[in-house]
């Protein structure tokens, strides 16, 4: 399943991270909590997230995806 894919890749390449996520059709939507977002503004945050799923992206087998990216203390 490749929601369960894109969670590990989140998980395995952010620090401290835990996601949700969800797919409909090529359309993921994450929820992305890391210590590794600290400090960094909203814009540095997704560019960090869309990094990690450039290929996913590429290869059109995610067309949109919606984000949030919270600190530890951000998400409470």
């Amino acid at each position: 399943m490749l929601e369960q894919e894109i969670k590990q890749l989140l998980e395995s390449k952010l620090a401290s991270c835990t996601a949700e996520v969800e797919m409909a059709g090529n359309h993921l939507n994450l929820v992305v909590v890391s210590p590794a977002f600290e400090g960094l503004n909203p814009v540095k945050k997704q560019q960090l997230v869309y990094g990690l799923l450039s290929d996913y992206i590429a290869s059109g087998t995610v067309h949109a995806v919606n984000m949030r990216t919270l600190t530890p203390e951000q998400a409470g």
